[in-house]
């Protein structure tokens, strides 16, 4: 991704091309590949980039079935967002990209949920660990403080995670994380999480409250570490893998974006999770993880009057 693709809508266009259709032209209507003709006119009273599909006759540009689709901002202003939503690890704000792209605060934050939503994984990503491998599984509370909210909104029975959104996460040591919102810490919930997204045979580091000891006998050799009584690292045994994704999603929740709904905060545990998974530590540097982020603009849509849902899956 060159610099000159964040300032020509054409290069961008050009580029996103070459990058999404390394075979040539694929159709979103019927899914042909490379069967597709560039309209060309003397008058130009067609946009650019479109082409028509010689198996179903339907046209079709690059942005048509992606989060792009029926945008009027220029696509390099898109791919420039992206960039800087993936570089900045702690989160870059809509008020920065208003700011930084020239585009309204609504068109900022809009862009960023689309964003986000491509960098969210698919239904089927497979399960972390395996024979061998450790895991660490924690929760923790995304909310303010009681002490820094309106007084009249402040609540003396909100004690730790009440009143807060809670957090649950899996790291695979020196490998993924999967981060969801969920509506209670519970064996009850957490059990069917854990299941379905780590494998039996890995190695489970937990902390020692009581849905983990419950959960812990379903894998292949379950760790706890009491922190209650100031036990953190036992050998192998430690959350500290986890414990620093959650620094990391604080810092940028707290000091980046201050508030995230709870209708949202999906989205920005996809955006944290992301840039954790494509990190420089596994050889992925600021425009190879933009890039990767771009592969997953296809097949999602998020519209004004449904932020809350995706159209076409994923």
């Amino acid at each position: 991704m060159q610099n000159e693709v964040f300032q020509d809508d054409t290069k961008a266009r050009e580029w996103l091309e070459a990058h999404l259709w390394p075979n040539g032209p694929v159709c979103p209507h019927c899914g042909t590949i490379n069967e597709a003709t560039l309209i060309r006119g003397e008058k130009r009273s067609h946009r650019d980039g479109l082409y028509m599909c010689n198996a179903c006759r339907q046209q079709f540009t690059v942005t048509v079935g992606t989060i792009f689709e029926r945008s009027h901002v220029p696509l390099n202003k898109w791919l420039y967002a992206t960039f800087l939503l993936c570089a900045s690890k702690k989160g870059i704000s809509s008020h920065q990209l208003h700011r930084m792209l020239a585009v309204t605060y609504k068109t900022a934050w809009f862009m960023s949920m689309r964003i986000r939503e491509a960098m969210r994984e698919g239904k089927f990503p497979g399960r972390l660990g395996g024979d061998g491998k450790m895991a660490e599984a924690d929760e923790t509370y995304v909310g303010g403080r009681e002490k820094n909210k309106h007084r009249r909104k402040r609540r003396s029975d909100n004690i730790g995670g009440m009143g807060k959104e809670p957090v649950f996460s899996i790291v695979e040591r020196g490998g993924k994380v999967r981060s969801q919102h969920v509506p209670e810490v519970s064996a009850e919930t957490l059990r069917p999480l854990l299941q379905t997204q780590l494998d039996a045979k890995t190695v489970l580091m937990t902390d020692g409250e009581g849905q983990y000891r419950i959960i812990g006998p379903l894998f292949a050799k379950h760790e706890a570490v009491n922190h209650g009584i100031g036990e953190y690292v036992r050998g192998d045994a430690h959350t500290n893998t986890v414990e620093s994704y959650f620094a990391t999603l604080k810092r940028g929740i707290t000091g980046t974006y201050h508030h995230v709904s709870q209708q949202h905060l999906k989205r920005y545990l996809a955006e944290f999770d992301f840039r954790y998974n494509e990190r420089s530590a596994l050889g992925v540097e600021d425009r190879e993880r933009a890039a990767k982020a771009l592969k997953g603009i296809v097949g999602k849509r998020v519209t004004y009057k449904r932020p809350g849902n995706a159209r076409l899956g994923a």
